[in-house]
């Protein structure tokens, strides 16, 4: 196995870590109060009310969110998928190529992830427009860790995957 593929696919694999940390964690967007603070999620919606513990109870997903946690499970599998052969293309180096495309579909997966999400801040718990969130709300932590780590990783791994693709192609 060459080094860019090493790259490629420790780039993967932690592109797949920060997707399931952003679906695990429920701070997607948020009221950035102190007291009274209110975060929601994918998974969870969290409530913090003046200063007693802070609840976590499932939230009531608009049809925009429910397709972006379809999307966001649908992309960390393909990355798994990416991950698995990538580790395979070390005995056969054909599974490069269909590593590629799994690895293009998961990218496409993380980006309707990221475009969904926004659509969904119509909602009436958030009280904002579709791509227009309210001042009272901001980002938070898991869509920031979406985006910046998770598709930004795994762009950066597909585009150092296809080098030795094309070496590969060259070489035949």
């Amino acid at each position: 196995m060459d080094k860019l593929t090493v790259i490629s696919g420790i780039l993967f694999f932690s592109s797949e870590v920060f997707a399931i940390a952003s679906l695990a964690h429920p701070d997607w967007i948020n009221t950035g109060a102190v007291a009274g603070a209110l975060t929601l999620g994918l998974t969870k919606q969290c409530q913090t009310i003046f200063g007693r513990d802070r609840t976590c109870f499932p939230p009531t997903l608009p049809p925009e969110w429910i397709c972006a946690l379809f999307f966001l499970s649908a992309g960390i599998a393909c990355l798994a998928g990416t991950c698995i052969l990538v580790v395979l293309s070390h005995w056969h180096r054909s599974m490069l190529m269909y590593a590629r495309w799994v690895a293009f579909s998961a990218i496409g997966c993380l980006c309707h992830v990221g475009i969904l999400f926004p659509i969904g801040f119509r909602q009436v718990s958030v009280g904002g427009a579709p791509f227009n969130l309210p001042a009272v709300w901001s980002l938070g932590d898991s869509y920031k860790l979406l985006w910046v780590f998770a598709v930004v990783l795994s762009c950066s791994g597909w585009c150092i995957l296809m080098m030795p693709m094309r070496m590969w192609l060259l070489n035949r």
